[in-house]
C-alpha cells in the first residue's frame, strides 16, 4: 500500500494560529454544499475567512454541519453572514447549480452570492491554498479541530476515510476567492 504525502503540515497552522483577528477589510463565507441531505449525506461545508489590512488570511470560524435538508445549511450560510457582516457568500455550484443560489435567495433575498464551479480536483485546488500556509500568510483564529483535521489527513488520494473534505473544500473556496481570485483588485504592498 502507498501512502500519501498530506498537503498541510500542522506547524504552518500551530505557527500563525492567533487569538483574535486584526481589522478585516473583506470577510467570506464559503459554502461547498452536499450532494444528498439524507442518510449518509456528507455534511455541508461553510468556513469563515477575512482578509486582512496586512492582505493576509484570516479564518474565523466554522459552522460546517452535518447532513441536512437545503433550507438548512442555506439559513446556517446566512447566519454566519450576518454574524460576521460578510460582504459575500461565495457558493460552489457543481452539483445543484442554480437550486444552491435559489436555496440562499429564498432565506435572504439580498444576500450578495458569488457562484464558484470546480474545473479541476480538490488536490489542484488546494495547492495554491496550501501554498499561503506555507507562506504564513494565513491565521487561524482560535482552533477548528475537525478542518485541522481534514486539511492534515488531505492528500493526493483525499481523506484517509475516503469522505469528502467538505470543510476543506469551503476553506478553498473561501481563500481562493479572497487571495487568489484573478478579479481581486491589484494593491500594491510596501517593502
Amino acid at each position: 500500500m502507498i501512502v500519501s504525502e498530506c498537503l498541510w503540515r500542522r506547524h504552518w497552522i500551530d505557527a500563525n494560529r492567533i487569538v483574535s483577528a486584526p481589522e478585516l477589510k473583506s470577510v467570506v463565507v464559503a459554502v461547498d454544499p452536499p450532494i444528498m441531505s439524507f442518510g449518509a449525506s456528507d455534511p455541508c461545508g461553510i468556513v469563515v475567512a477575512g482578509l486582512g489590512v496586512d492582505e493576509r488570511a484570516y479564518i474565523l470560524a466554522d459552522r460546517t454541519i452535518e447532513a441536512s435538508e437545503p433550507n438548512v445549511w442555506a439559513r446556517a450560510a446566512i447566519s454566519a453572514y450576518q454574524d460576521f457582516q460578510a460582504d459575500r457568500i461565495v457558493a460552489e455550484v457543481n452539483n445543484g447549480g442554480e437550486m444552491v443560489i435559489s436555496v440562499l435567495r429564498q432565506i435572504d433575498g439580498a444576500v450578495p452570492v458569488q457562484k464558484v464551479r470546480a474545473t479541476r480536483g480538490k488536490w489542484l485546488r488546494a495547492e495554491p491554498v496550501a501554498a499561503l500556509y506555507a507562506e504564513g500568510r494565513v491565521s487561524h483564529v482560535g482552533r477548528f479541530d475537525k478542518l485541522e483535521e481534514q486539511m492534515c489527513d488531505f492528500a493526493i488520494d483525499g481523506l484517509s476515510t475516503g469522505r469528502s473534505p467538505d470543510r476543506l473544500d469551503a476553506l478553498v473556496w473561501a481563500l481562493t476567492a479572497l487571495m487568489l481570485d484573478s478579479r481581486r483588485t491589484p494593491t500594491i504592498r510596501a517593502l
